[in-house]
């Protein structure tokens, strides 16, 4: 099974990444995004090898969060998150201040040596108006057992303002054990009270929150059928704040979120570019499974930076 080939369809304003029959996750490019919602790219639905689902899109309580995507909600006194912002003394507050990501142009979309890769390049744009970043951003699918297939995210963000830009955190600006924000994965409703999973152990995501770890996994429960999934994130070594710390809920929800910006603020220059790696490994497996998933997940880093080093 896990030579299967992957296929990748591209529409206008979607790519679709398939093993066989089962589309592994779907890519919303260009979305159709209230302003409220700080509209960026998304992927939704994601799957397991076996089809099963493993993310949720835009949820009744958090409306602006979207299976998998990189979300910032503190970029200087901007938005790119969604929703209300923090305020200290005023908790959240809806202002002026969502903005967007906007896609400007394709770089790639193909399958070569059994990775299924999608590129583009995208404007981060102020509700006001005002052109922040541009990045280039890259997506891959490799297929590593029967089981499981990894994800990798890839982002390059440039500052093209003429001053140094912040990114941070609700923590950052105030609120005690809310440092989201980066690439944040919202888990399906039947994965609420899973396992968050670490190198040194297992618990909930009140226990594990604010964690610094080189890599992070959750286990969660399907409904309607006798079977959980794995999901295992994984920092590259490269990355900015490397090991993260990282945000997860099970309790009230299922989230994961390597977040470099938890409790410190990354200032970017003008003119600089700011780099981040991630692979994820989505498999149809239980929580003892989930070093393991991380070990994949790490050799795909680690081969795909050989290669671009070669």
């Amino acid at each position: 099974m896990t030579e299967s080939a992957l296929t990748l369809v591209e529409e206008d304003d979607v790519v679709s990444i398939l093993d066989g029959d089962v589309e592994l996750l779907r890519y919303t490019f260009v979305p159709t995004t209230p302003q409220l919602e700080s509209p960026k790219p998304f992927v939704s639905p994601l799957r397991t090898r076996a089809g099963r689902v493993v993310s949720l899109f835009r949820p009744h309580d958090h409306v602006w969060h979207k299976g998998i995507a990189w979300s910032l909600p503190v970029v200087d006194d901007e938005n790119f998150w969604g929703g209300p912002t923090f305020v200290p003394g005023r908790f959240y507050v809806q202002l002026p201040n969502d903005g967007s990501q906007e896609h400007r142009e394709n770089v790639a979309a193909e399958v070569e040596d059994g990775a299924a890769v999608f590129a583009h390049r995208l404007d981060w744009i102020t509700e006001g108006g005002t052109r922040m970043f541009e990045e280039r951003r890259e997506l891959t699918a490799r297929l590593v057992t029967d089981d499981a297939w990894v994800l990798t995210f890839e982002t390059a963000m440039t500052n093209v303002t003429e001053a140094t830009i912040s990114i941070g955190s609700p923590t950052t600006r105030g609120r005690e054990n809310a440092g989201y924000g980066g690439l944040f994965w919202r888990g399906p409703r039947s994965f609420t009270g899973g396992a968050a999973i670490s190198p040194e152990g297992s618990g909930s995501g009140g226990d594990m929150r604010g964690q610094r770890h080189e890599w992070m996994a959750y286990a969660g429960a399907h409904d309607e059928i006798d079977a959980s999934s794995v999901l295992a994130f994984v920092d590259d070594r490269d990355n900015p704040r490397h090991p993260p710390q990282w945000f997860v809920r099970t309790e009230e929800f299922a989230c994961i979120n390597p977040a470099p910006f938890f409790s410190e603020e990354l200032a970017v220059e003008p003119g600089e570019t700011v780099r981040f790696r991630y692979a994820v490994t989505i498999a149809d497996a239980e929580a003892p499974d989930a070093a393991h998933l991380a070990d994949l997940a790490r050799k795909v880093l680690t081969a795909s930076r050989a290669t671009r080093s070669a």
